[in-house]
């Protein structure tokens, strides 16, 4: 709220009309943004994503209007407002999610051709099968264990060779792939060109980090879930708030030993969200260092070294 004052305020001599926040925060995380935002700094409404809800009329705390529209393009969010130029405000608005099918929206014949004399490089390209499974592979959601997850935290760990491979939940971006994966398939659900950096932690560390990402408060659909690998198991009481036990290949961790962890970029520098340490906490016992620059290119590297595999919910991340 603060660092959104100061933008305003740096324009507060010029004549904006509207003033729009868009947000990758989660739509809890929005209400309690606009609460907190100083009606004089003018700001009109929120337009959010991350916790991907979807909302049949916009909320309104503060005076702002507050919208998502959802995941991917099954649907538009569409506001008609009205916007008086002497305050500089909204007087009407109206709001509706807009489907997009053949109802709503008419296809465009031209650009359909347009694409279409692309298809055959495209589908060369992409089209190719880099890896089969034995059957489909789920990720049905982002704040549990799941299979998808496993195997990608399996695949980075054997890679890597460290410890624990934290991968996250949020990077896996559709719900299932398989049996037949094709190069396509695998980019749209795994797209983020992102780095992999090891770093070392205590088993004091250790713990906190699964404390943080699997307490209630981080599996609202606004915080950073993780995936673990194979001889990893974490148990959690949620009635307590407290991790129970956690074993790497079977053995408790001791809070005086050294593990090494492995993060995607993204998620190492962001690590004070999920796990709830710092950049300082990371780099506590040795300078970390930088294992790949595309974990995409890792775990595809893999998947097509391994032909026939599968991957089962087992039980690494379980609650009480």
């Amino acid at each position: 709220a603060t660092e959104v004052g100061k933008i305003c305020n740096a324009y507060k001599n010029d004549d904006i009309d509207l003033t729009v926040l868009l947000t990758h925060i989660g739509y809890d995380s929005d209400r309690e943004l606009a609460s907190l935002l100083d009606p004089a700094w003018g700001v009109d409404m929120i337009i959010g994503g991350h916790s991907h809800t979807i909302l049949e009329q916009p909320a309104v705390v503060n005076d702002v209007l507050i919208a998502q529209a959802g995941t991917g393009t099954d649907q538009v969010g569409r506001f008609d407002l009205t916007v008086d130029d002497d305050t500089n405000s909204i007087v009407e608005w109206t709001w509706q999610l807009v489907p997009i099918d053949n109802v709503h929206c008419t296809p465009d014949a031209d650009l359909d051709r347009f694409i279409a004399g692309y298809k055959d490089v495209v589908d060369a390209k992409y089209g190719s099968i880099i890896s089969r499974f034995t059957r489909t592979l789920t990720h049905p959601e982002r704040t549990r264990e799941t299979e998808l997850g496993n195997l990608f935290a399996d695949a980075i760990q054997e890679k890597t060779g460290v410890d624990v491979a934290f991968v996250g939940s949020g990077s896996i971006r559709k719900t299932e792939l398989g049996p037949a994966v094709t190069l396509g398939d695998y980019l749209a659900l795994f797209p983020y060109d992102d780095t992999l950096t090891r770093f070392l932690l205590t088993g004091a560390q250790l713990k906190h980090a699964f404390a943080g990402f699997m307490r209630p408060e981080n599996c609202n659909g606004e915080g950073e879930y993780y995936q673990i690998n194979r001889g990893v198991k974490a148990v959690y009481d949620r009635s307590r708030h407290e991790l129970v036990s956690l074993t790497v290949k079977g053995i408790p961790v001791d809070d005086a030993r050294t593990y090494s962890v492995c993060l995607q970029g993204y998620h190492y520098k962001n690590a004070h969200v999920g796990l709830q340490l710092t950049a300082e906490d990371l780099g506590r016992l040795e300078q970390p260092r930088l294992l790949a620059t595309s974990c995409r290119d890792v775990v595809e590297e893999y998947l097509r070294n391994h032909q026939n595999v599968t991957a089962r919910v087992e039980g690494r991340l379980t609650y009480l």
